[in-house]
């Protein structure tokens, strides 16, 4: 288990590690209102599904602290609670965790305060569940091997409060000694790749490179890569899986190779009410993301952009969906 703690409450408050500032710098946000942990959210302070989940279900705790410090009506607590709930539209996580949190409103702060702990608990036990269920399928259709694997943005501690989702499977592989070499697109705008996930790797003695996420498609097609694995913000019941974007062009070059293309997110990802991934809402973000970088001008000024937070791939280059339940073998037609 990674000693890595992106989101733990601490004496009253939520406590983030602040990922805007890895690798430079290490700092933790120790946070008691709902304004600033909505900010920590948007601003990808805290980042991942299942982690700003757990987040989004400890700030509902954060909001009736605050209302009963202000003084606030029921009316107030409501409006802060939905805040929380919109801070990200794409990712089903939070506000899954969020309504199941306020259903215990009515019994009190500690009610919801427990609630708040189970589904940190419920995801810490999920990560090793994935990574067992992951690394046995790998091996299943690979042979137990040193594998060369390639991922896309960051899914391991950071993103959640396990070992990870798919950086948890690479962890498991690595744990059994069937890690050849990781290879990390370093995904853009904001470098969660080159920044976060080989942070991840370098403190897990994992062997890793950095690619440009336009040079995935040829490391795949030119057989460097094995297997790829992405994280999930959202799946459709049919398999259809919103993740950072990028992900599409490393499924197409996976189907493309003929190599496993896997995705790993835990059961609450997967939203059922969504019958396929054109019912996903896709999360725009600020034009400076691209055109500066560390506030430093790298576009022309005035430059439109086109700036998805995620996109969808399609179930059909899918290999499997892994999940602390079981691989749904997407391929083979199966449904979640």
């Amino acid at each position: 288990m990674s000693t890595i703690k992106a989101v733990e409450w601490v004496d009253g408050k939520l406590v983030l590690l602040d990922q805007t500032l890895i690798p430079i710098e290490e700092k933790y946000l120790h946070l008691s209102d709902v304004d600033s942990i909505i900010d920590a959210i948007k601003r990808l302070a805290v980042r991942g599904a299942p982690a700003i989940g757990v987040a989004g279900a400890y700030a509902v705790v954060v909001a009736l602290d605050e209302v009963e410090r202000v003084k606030a009506g029921s009316e107030k607590l409501e409006q802060m609670i939905d805040a929380i709930r919109d801070a990200r539209p794409t990712a089903v996580n939070l506000a899954w965790a969020v309504e199941r949190v306020r259903k215990f409103v009515a019994q009190g702060r500690e009610a919801v305060l427990a609630e708040a702990d189970q589904i940190a608990k419920e995801d810490r036990l999920s990560g090793d569940a994935m990574g067992s269920i992951g690394a046995d399928w790998l091996i299943n259709r690979l042979g137990s091997k040193p594998l060369t694997l390639l991922t896309h943005c960051n899914t391991g501690s950071l993103a959640t409060t396990s070992i990870g989702t798919a950086l948890g499977v690479v962890r498991t592989m690595h744990s059994r000694g069937l890690v050849k070499e990781v290879y990390a697109d370093e995904t853009r705008p904001l470098l969660q790749g080159s920044r976060l996930t080989a942070w991840e790797l370098e403190k897990s003695s994992i062997p890793y490179r950095i690619l440009p996420d336009g040079a995935a498609s040829m490391a795949i097609l030119s057989g460097r890569i094995d297997a790829a694995l992405i994280g999930a913000d959202r799946i459709a019941r049919n398999g259809d899986s919103a993740n950072k974007i990028g992900s599409v062009a490393v499924a197409l070059a996976c189907h493309e190779a003929g190599i496993p293309f896997l995705v790993v997110a835990p059961e609450s990802t997967v939203d059922r009410s969504k019958k396929d991934g054109s019912e996903i809402d896709i999360e725009i973000r600020k034009d400076e993301e691209i055109t500066h970088f560390k506030g430093l001008q790298v576009a022309p000024l005035g430059a439109k952009t086109f700036n998805p937070a995620f996109d969808v791939t399609p179930s059909k280059y899918i290999s499997a969906v892994i999940t602390e339940i079981k691989a749904y073998e997407i391929a083979k037609g199966e449904v979640l």
